[in-house]
């Protein structure tokens, strides 16, 4: 290597020569990287800014727009509160799941879990009833819950049949609130084995209705009306005990003595006079049964009613009429099962307003007991019309 080699070496690096241009262009390219790695970190920030913007408008904003529209309610329950109505018919023993799932094919609620969601939160939801249910479309699943636990949603007949009144009377009563004509119920009770009528009533209704408060369901037929009726009075008869071949008895004597007293003592003292004259063959005088017969109110028999020879003039006849001539009460029946201690064999009620009663063991006695019934009747306004 000569002198003239190492000057070309030391001139290459000098300023305008090949080793220049070079030391160009590595300064471009850094330039260049530090442009990307500038405008990533632009880009990077503005990602995070806009997701941030996003994140404060689901939180922030749209709930309060929420609040101020009203619209709330999330998107598989109905906003509320509906309209229009349908009856949904809810099943002994359902479950929340299976009220849930007839609530959405009525179009009720929206989803199942908008009904189910809302029956859980609510501690009493438990204790809704079977029954149908009048609803409103399209509710919120919290209302339908609520109404489920109000009665007054609930689609029922209600019908009070009062101590004391005939199998016509029943019948007129039952037809009176469920539009349904006696003549309905009168064919429907003509299949005894349908209605539960025990054998030994003879065929007889009378004093089988049990009197009492029923609650039927919609499309609660008649034949199931009356079955309801003479399974409530088998019911009672059973709860004491009564042998099937003396519930006939028991509801004939409880009959009479619905008619003749209002207090359990003196039911209880007209069951022990009703019994000393059986025993000793004694008519029983009774002017509610010869009114039965008559068909009339006791408060109009005349002299020609008394003399009127029917089975129930026990003014012409001794024993027990052939049926009960009323539905009894429990507190009846009772007293027929459990007659008072006593010698009586008359009674009379000697003030028709409070249906004091009085009690005697001979005629004379009776007789004066009589005078005051008289006496009470005189002082009474008369109607001059």
């Amino acid at each position: 290597m000569n002198d003239a080699f190492l000057d070309e070496i030391v001139r290459s690096g000098e300023p305008g020569g090949p080793g220049r241009r070079r030391d160009g262009r590595a300064q471009r390219d850094r330039r260049r990287r530090q442009r990307r790695r500038r405008n990533l970190i632009a880009l990077l920030l503005s990602v995070l800014l806009l997701g941030g913007a996003a994140y404060a408008v689901i939180t922030f904003a749209l709930p309060t727009l929420s609040g101020i529209t009203g619209s709330e309610a999330p998107a598989d329950d109905y906003p509320g509160p509906g309209e229009g109505s349908v009856d949904v018919v809810i099943p002994a023993g359902a479950t929340g799941a299976q009220m849930a799932q007839a609530l959405v094919e009525a179009d009720v609620v929206k989803t199942a879990r908008a009904f189910t969601d809302a029956f859980t939160a609510d501690p009493d939801a438990a204790g809704i009833q079977p029954g149908t249910y009048r609803l409103r479309l399209q509710m919120r699943g919290a209302d339908a819950v609520a109404a489920l636990l109000d009665s007054s949603f609930r689609v029922q007949t209600k019908v009070t049949i009062p101590e004391g009144l005939r199998v016509d009377q029943v019948l007129e009563k039952l037809s009176s609130v469920t539009d349904i004509p006696v003549e309905t119920f009168e064919t429907a009770m003509e299949d005894t084995a349908a209605t539960g009528l025990p054998a030994e009533s003879g065929g007889n209704y009378e004093g089988w209705l049990f009197a009492s408060t029923y609650t039927f369901e919609p499309g609660t037929t008649p034949v199931q009306m009356v079955a309801a009726m003479v399974s409530q009075t088998v019911a009672i008869l059973d709860a004491r005990s009564v042998a099937a071949e003396d519930r006939e008895r028991i509801l004939t004597i409880a009959s009479l003595i619905e008619r003749e007293a209002r207090t359990a003592e003196d039911r209880a003292k007209v069951a022990r006079a009703i019994q000393n004259r059986l025993d000793i063959d004694m008519k029983l005088d009774i002017d509610a049964s010869v009114a039965y017969g008559a068909g009339k109110p006791g408060t109009e028999l005349t002299q020609s009613d008394l003399d009127t020879d029917t089975p129930y003039n026990l003014y012409l006849h001794t024993g027990l009429p052939p049926t009960p001539i009323a539905a009894p009460s429990e507190m009846s029946i009772d007293a027929a099962l459990n007659p008072a201690d006593g010698t009586w064999l008359f009674w009379v009620t000697v003030d028709l307003d409070t249906g004091e009663t009085r009690f005697a063991t001979t005629y004379a006695e009776h007789l004066e007991n009589v005078q005051v019934l008289r006496e009470w009747q005189a002082a009474q306004p008369t109607d001059n019309g």
